[in-house]
């Protein structure tokens, strides 16, 4: 009698050590925030949306200290509002925020980052909502804001920066920075290609930091409201595949570079080019079929 309820307490525990990974990995996957594009809502928008990057302080003689912010408000309270946001130094990753809420109108995030020497900052953000109607009927909006900041940190002057440049001093400035950025930029993106044999000429190419132009500029040869489409769809692949994976690496062991989208000219797909810490990795969307 001993052995056969022995016997059966063991069958309990094997089972009970099967599903209970089984169950923790199911709830991981549930709390962990996603981005998911909707038909875009056309009796909701947002009052206000804004990246920010600003100098706020030297903190020794060999480094000082900016504010990343990333706010925005929605003209109501909805389901769901999520924004997202990524910050990039010399055109190297630093630093990702996202923050989501149920039932608000508003996100804010802030944080500090540190820097040394000279640097051009970049920040883009995807502000996004989810409206759920009464008929089980879901739609989003989106929006997406864009920030830099370059700073001067050179032995000879006193610590400056700027948005754009005003003077000589800070074209120059600009310019060499700028021009850095963009070689190792090239350099990673031409890796890239080549790994995974792309013809560029097929494609129009885009840094992630420069998709916030879309907002109101429609990719060529479609409407700005196929273009929202394909751009919300985007920013879920983006979320979904570099975001979140480059999220759960720690600050000082991620080495990343802004990411390549390249548009397919012939309006078929697109392509997101990038690489975490040596891992290249290449994402494909297909278009929908417009209507």
């Amino acid at each position: 009698m001993i052995i056969e309820m022995n016997k059966r307490l063991l069958v309990y525990i094997v089972i009970l050590l099967i599903i209970l990974p089984v169950f923790v990995y199911i709830m991981q996957v549930k709390t962990v925030p996603t981005i998911t594009f909707f038909p875009m809502d056309e009796k909701t928008s947002f009052e206000m949306a804004n990246t920010r990057l600003d100098l706020i302080s030297e903190k020794t003689n060999d480094s000082y200290e900016i504010i990343w912010e990333n706010d925005s408000k929605s003209d109501k309270e909805i389901y769901l509002r999520q924004d997202a946001s990524l910050i990039f130094d010399n055109g190297m990753l630093r630093g990702i925020r996202s923050k989501w809420m149920e039932d608000t109108d508003r996100i804010q995030t802030k944080e500090k980052i540190y820097g040394e020497d000279s640097s051009y900052f970049q920040a883009i953000s995807y502000h996004h909502g989810e409206i759920h109607y009464p008929d089980d009927q879901i739609k989003s909006i989106h929006k997406m804001t864009y920030d830099q900041l370059y700073v001067i940190d050179s032995p000879n002057t006193v610590l400056e920066s700027f948005k754009t440049p005003n003077n000589k001093y800070e074209t120059e400035w600009a310019t060499l920075l700028d021009h850095t950025t963009h070689q190792q930029l090239l350099y990673s993106w031409k890796l890239l290609i080549r790994h995974f044999d792309i013809a560029s000429e097929s494609y129009i190419s885009v840094p992630l930091t420069e998709l916030y132009k879309y907002n109101n500029e429609p990719l060529p040869s479609l409407t700005q409201k196929q273009t929202n489409q394909i751009i919300g769809q985007l920013w879920e692949g983006i979320y979904k595949n570099y975001i979140i994976n480059a999220k759960n690496i720690e600050k000082d062991k991620l080495k990343s570079y802004v990411p390549l989208v390249l548009f397919d000219k012939q309006n078929k797909h697109l392509i997101v080019l990038y690489e975490i810490n040596g891992n290249k990795e290449r994402l494909i969307q297909q278009y929908p079929e417009f209507k």
